[in-house]
């Protein structure tokens, strides 16, 4: 692994990582409490626990965000 801070790959990049169709709210929010659930019970002291849950979490929280930025247009 290199020690430059720089070379990495972002979990997220909104120039290639489009979230697609964004869910009605309700969806989103009941997904989003689905995952937090789900991720609650992730092992602390597990790496790869945590990189699932991270990722999961991140996911829903985009799709959350999107959702209600969505309700705000309308």
């Amino acid at each position: 692994m290199s020690s430059d801070a720089t070379s990495y790959t972002a979990l997220y990049d909104p120039e290639k990582d489009g979230l697609g169709d964004v869910p009605p709210l309700s969806t989103a929010l009941a997904r989003a409490r689905k995952v937090l659930e789900e991720k609650a019970t992730a092992n602390i002291h597990d790496h790869d626990d945590m990189i699932r849950a991270a990722v999961g979490l991140e996911m829903r929280l985009r799709q959350l965000v999107a959702a209600l930025e969505a309700v705000g247009r309308a």
